[in-house]
């Protein structure tokens, strides 16, 4: 089965926080037999800060990011069985957009692959003219890394025939325990760019407690913090690769998500990092978010802050026993439950389910 795949970037985590995902995601339907091909604008730098080359699972076409350019790699979506078109490309996402519809066989499935459901869904609200919101309809699916019920109601609710999760999870080959570094040395350590739609959330449940917690050592890791003013006792990295994100999450002693404002209202939406962060066995503390218990288990497996106050108070109960053992605790619970391995299944049987309806409808 032809996947022609159009998204920001399958070979760089700059300025790209979705990679991971498409990593895990796109490696396992590989293995269930889809031909991939992912076509990702050559922008933002991102060819310049590459984590991995093109993989065996998928053929990588990295066009320039011009409208010639934009119209070739279009023109292949009619060899193609399914085509997907990625939220968040970043260049031409309008010509995207129609071109996978315009350009893809009428017998093709055309998805609609949502990596930042609660932002997009934001977005269109306000918009009834937005291009995604007149074309919706013409979606034969629409796939989210994360939503839940909320997402997947909002979306059929503006004109989706269909909307699935496929959450975010672990690859533990990928991000699995390691020996500590000396340069990730940290009592909290936290790892994400800097956005508009997070800063204050950032500022709340980060930097709020590390200035309420003087003694101990915060480190901060991503691109685009380095004007921001911190405490005295916050050491801002910038961009740390996804080589690196195995040792940044073991070495602390507890690692920190926040979600962005969209996701944290709607739910249901655990970040790449969540897993990324389990899955090496690191002591998860996170902003609170609802359905995170269909994740991991508060207390257990995770501590949840309700603000800045609340982090500072877990981190300064927090023993090195402790949060080894929540740590190991929530490395059991991804293995078992949310690996892409098995992501990769559910995923593979909605596309082939969803393409099979639609060779019948076709053909009638």
């Amino acid at each position: 089965m032809k996947l022609a795949f159009y998204g920001s970037s399958l070979l760089s985590s700059y300025w790209n926080g979705a990679a991971t995902y498409y990593r895990g995601v796109l490696s396992q339907l590989a293995r269930h037999g889809h031909d991939i091909t992912f076509y990702e604008p050559d922008a933002f730098e991102r060819q310049q800060h590459r984590d991995i080359e093109p993989p065996a699972y998928a053929r990588v076409d990295v066009y320039e990011a011009t409208p010639d350019a934009c119209a070739r790699v279009l023109a292949e979506a009619a060899a193609a069985d399914v085509v997907v078109k990625a939220s968040g490309v970043g260049v031409f996402d309008e010509e995207l957009l129609h071109g996978v519809l315009d350009c893809s066989r009428r017998d093709a499935l055309r998805i609609y692959w949502d990596v930042d459901a609660a932002a997009t869904l934001e977005e269109l609200e306000g918009a009834p003219d937005h291009p995604l919101r007149r074309r919706l309809p013409e979606f034969d699916l629409v796939l989210t890394y994360g939503g839940g019920p909320p997402v997947v109601n909002k979306y059929r609710s503006m004109g989706a025939r269909e909307c699935i999760p496929i959450y975010n999870a672990l690859d533990p080959a990928t991000h699995h325990p390691v020996p500590s570094e000396p340069r990730f040395a940290s009592d909290l350590a936290f790892l994400a760019n800097r956005l508009p739609d997070r800063e204050a959330r950032v500022e709340e449940f980060f930097l709020r407690a590390a200035a309420l917690s003087t003694g101990k050592r915060f480190l901060l890791g991503g691109n685009g913090w380095h004007d921001k003013g911190m405490p005295a006792n916050v050491t801002a990295i910038g961009h740390v690769g996804t080589a690196d994100h195995n040792a940044f999450n073991c070495t602390p002693l507890a690692v920190l998500n926040v979600a962005r404002d969209s996701m944290a209202n709607i739910g249901f939406s655990p970040a790449t990092r969540v897993f990324e962060a389990a899955g090496a066995a690191a002591c998860l503390i996170t902003d609170a978010w609802e359905g995170i218990e269909q994740f991991l288990a508060p207390n257990l497996e995770v501590l949840v802050a309700r603000d800045g106050q609340d982090v500072a108070d877990l981190l300064g109960q927090l023993t090195p026993e402790r949060a080894r053992a929540i740590g190991q605790n929530a490395l059991a619970r991804v293995l078992a439950e949310h690996t892409y391995e098995r992501r990769g299944v559910e995923a593979d049987r909605v596309i082939r389910q969803a393409l099979a309806a639609k060779r019948e409808l076709v053909a009638a």
